[in-house]
């Protein structure tokens, strides 16, 4: 077709996101009005020019807008569409080249000029480039379900380099439009066939991608749409032989457990409800497994099973007497309960705390009751746990949720009315997780222990049934509400005779057995007994002469093993060549120290049992300075500023000069200096020592006191009593001095044998301490002095 002359105007119809190559018909669609405008005005003259937008988004294009090379079109059909726009059926020509705009409005129009295209010589590289273009492009056609099979056709009937590359382009609708506009406007052939064939190399490895992915993908759904179809068929199959698939028998487990459980009916009702939304679900579902531990959890907790029947009172009494010694108080408790359940079955279970020192047998106490009830026994320590889900269980929601302790506890022991050990409940801890002090309360409450709720249950579980025990060493750390629950029965420590009797009834024959040695090889003497409680222990418990009998029998199965087979009857030189000198001189200790005027002894209770305290005393010249050292705490202090105000008062009386106290500073000191020590009770004890000093009369050997002073020198009742007692009489004091209302403590706490070669003294002021502690006249401090040098040569002996 020729080319019209330079001095005739074309219209120009801009299209976007398409480029019209030279010998290809495109079907445009013209919405524009100024392009409707430009279709309508030709004539017979069928000729346009077709120019890609640079920007698709521009509605209104200028000039400026469009790319300057276009292609020289004739527009074949034209259909006008129901909403006012046409359907155009364009025929590409050849490649133009805008030169000028003669017209902008209604539609623009140019003069053009034909872009000549350079054909390369027919070279081998040329037809290598030509034919590699060929065979991608019908690679592609072939891999792509979009295209038709047709274009490869037409593309291998195409000789022409330069028209192949236009057909290709114009075919692949994965070319951009940039890139179609720049093969357009290259005209060297040569070049047009590389930057295609680069464009269908990238093509051909994106669609093989494609095709991987999409074939992986199927055959992953197949294979899921297999197993399901497999499954169904199975199922089918299983079906027609009257079989049970393992979902379904599982299911029937569970519901069979459940039935036989002994659920009350909400629980069961629960139980069921989350046994359809198991059966339900898909055993690959996320909440399958959380679901059916669930319900394994609540098919397998002792809803209605007990254990023990009717107990015997004789035979639990004998139990409960073979396996501690003494411990009389809470033996009667333990018959008296037993005895009311006897009357009354359905009686709730009571909440004991056993309160003592460590080692007199608290938690192995747990487990005799348990052996004398004929029940289960289950202990948990509480000892650090400060996070209420340990108690209380987490909720279902969270990942590895489980119940708490209590209901973990209840499931190990198979029976809802088990002895439950709540073990060093004192020192249970809080943290920004919880208090799990508060989260027992409601476990430990009789009224509400019936419907306790577990965070992971959330159903009512009946706790009433079951005896708790807890124990502490004590009560002070432990929440006020939290102790109002709990019976306290206190456990105090063991006098040195019934140490020796617990020794030979319980420590020594358990230590014979576990170190490998028989009976008739190794024998204790009371007196050696007696000799390695008082010299070698000092301790509420039995603890420490457990290991030190153990020591001694570890011994003897090494002489044994070295071929000594002779008995060893263990005396007081062996005792000192097996565990080295004398740890304790209590006796001499007391005797030795009071020996200089200034040094009284007090007693003191610790959560290991009671102690001896020393009270030093000294002055100096000075200005009236008062100085208390010995890591005392604020109501020590103000105890001793009590005991020197009452002897400041009483200066006269007690033969002090007026001006003594202005002229001279006086010391207290409490060894040891690092124990840390607090309460009132050593206030008689600082009276006499500031007496003793300053009147230079040392304070009768082996006595020592206890109690509360007042201002007015009256003398206040303190408690721990009991303690505090047996540990004078285990450093060997002769003379106890108590506060007059403690008199109904020791009647009702000691007993006869453990007051033995003790005399204990009543006073109500400071002076009648005074008077029993001091010796009054010259005669009697020299009989003082003469019985304690008595005591300590028998120490030296010893």
């Amino acid at each position: 077709m020729e080319m019209p002359g330079n001095n005739r105007s074309l219209p120009v119809l801009p299209v976007r996101d398409t480029v019209l190559f030279p010998h290809a018909v495109l079907p445009l669609t013209v919405g524009r009005e100024s392009s409707v405008q430009l279709i309508n005005s030709l004539g017979e003259d069928k000729t346009i020019i077709v120019v890609a937008q640079r920007e698709a988004r521009v509605d209104v294009p200028q000039p400026t807008d469009l790319y300057t090379v276009g292609t020289l079109a004739v527009v074949h059909k034209v259909v006008k569409m129901p909403n006012q726009s046409l359907f155009v059926f364009a025929e590409g020509l050849e490649r133009v080249r805008l030169v000028e705009f003669s017209q902008l409005t209604p539609f623009m129009q140019a003069r053009v000029e034909t872009v000549p295209e350079s054909i390369p010589p027919k070279t081998a590289e040329v037809e290598a480039l030509q034919r590699n273009v060929l065979t991608l492009f019908q690679q592609i056609v072939a891999g792509s379900p979009t295209l038709s099979d047709e274009l490869s056709t037409v593309a291998m009937n195409i000789e022409e380099p330069g028209r192949l590359v236009d057909f290709i382009a114009s075919s692949l609708p994965s070319l951009s439009t940039a890139d179609k506009q720049d093969t357009l406007e290259t005209t060297d052939v040569r070049v047009r066939l590389e930057k295609v064939n680069q464009h269908l190399a990238k093509e051909l490895e994106v669609q093989q991608l494609r095709n991987k992915i999409q074939s992986e993908v199927q055959d992953r759904v197949q294979q899921s749409q297999r197993e399901y179809y497999l499954r169904e068929q199975m199922k089918a199959i299983q079906k027609e032989l009257g079989e049970q698939d393992e979902g379904q028998r599982d299911t029937e487990e569970l519901r069979q457990k459940i039935e036989a459980a002994g659920m009350p009916d909400e629980v069961k009702k629960e139980a069921l409800k989350e046994l359809g939304r198991l059966t339900r679900m898909s055993p690959m579902a996320a909440d399958y497994g959380v679901t059916r531990n669930y319900i394994e959890w609540l098919a397998v907790l002792p809803w209605a099973k007990t254990s023990g029947g009717e107990v015997d009172i004789p035979k639990a009494k004998e139990i409960l007497d073979a396996d501690h010694y003494d411990l009389q108080k809470v033996k009667d408790r333990i018959l008296d309960y037993l005895s009311v359940r006897r009357l009354k079955p359905a009686m709730k279970g009571p909440i004991l705390c056993f309160v003592g020192p460590p080692g007199v047998g608290k938690t192995s106490l747990g487990r005799s009751i348990a052996r004398a009830l004929g029940r289960k026994f289950v202990r948990i320590s509480l000892g650090g746990v400060h996070d209420e889900a340990e108690i209380r269980g987490h909720r279902r929601t969270y990942i590895g949720a489980l119940p708490g302790q209590i209901i973990q506890g209840i499931r190990r022991a198979e029976t809802k009315d088990p002895v439950f050990m709540l073990d060093e409940i004192d020192k249970v801890g809080r943290d920004f997780r919880g208090d799990p002090g508060s989260a027992l309360l409601e476990a430990l409450d009789p009224e509400q222990n019936s419907t306790f709720r577990d965070n992971y249950l959330d159903v009512p579980f009946d706790l009433s049934k079951v005896l708790f025990i807890t124990t502490a060493n004590m009560l002070d750390p432990i929440a006020e509400p939290l102790r109002d629950r709990m019976e306290i029965i206190e456990l105090q420590g063991y006098t040195e005779e019934e140490k020796v009797h617990i020794a030979f009834q319980y420590l020594v024959p358990r230590q014979i057995d576990e170190n490998g040695v028989s009976p008739d090889q190794i024998e204790f003497p009371p007196e050696t007994m007696s000799y390695l409680i008082r010299h070698y222990t000092r301790e509420a418990g039995v603890r420490n002469l457990e290991r030190n009998i153990g020591t001694i029998c570890r011994k003897q199965a090494r002489r044994l093993a070295e071929g000594k087979t002779e008995k060893l009857v263990v005396t007081r030189e062996i005792v000192q060549d097996f565990l080295g000198g004398i740890k304790l001189r209590s006796e001499g200790e007391i005797a030795e120290r009071t020996k200089r005027a200034g040094v009284a002894v007090g007693l003191a209770w610790t959560p290991t049992g009671g102690d001896v305290l020393f009270v030093e005393a000294n002055v100096m010249r000075g200005k009236g300075g008062f100085t208390m050292t010995g890591q005392i705490g604020q109501v020590m202090q103000e105890s001793m500023q009590a005991a020197l105000t009452w002897v400041r008062s009483n200066a006269k009386q007690l033969g002090l000069e007026e001006g003594f106290f202005a002229d001279h500073d006086i010391h207290i000191h409490v060894p040891a200096g690092a124990i840390p020590k607090d309460g009132p009770s050593a206030g008689v004890t600082m009276a006499t020592a500031l007496v003793s000093l300053l009147n230079d009369r040392p304070v009768r050997p082996l006595t020592a006191m206890t109690g509360e002073i007042t201002l007015s020198g009256n003398v206040l009742p303190v408690g721990g009593i009991k303690e505090k007692v047996l540990a004078a009489k285990r450093a060997g004091v002769h003379d106890v001095i108590l506060p007059a209302e403690n008199k109904m403590n020791v009647d009702e706490d000691l007993t006869p044998e453990q007051l033995e070669n003790l005399r204990i003294h009543y006073v109500k002021t400071i002076r009648e301490a005074l008077d029993l502690a001091l010796p009054s006249s010259l005669g009697e401090e020299q009989r003082d002095a003469e019985e304690r040098e008595k005591v300590l040569a028998e120490q030296t002996v010893s």
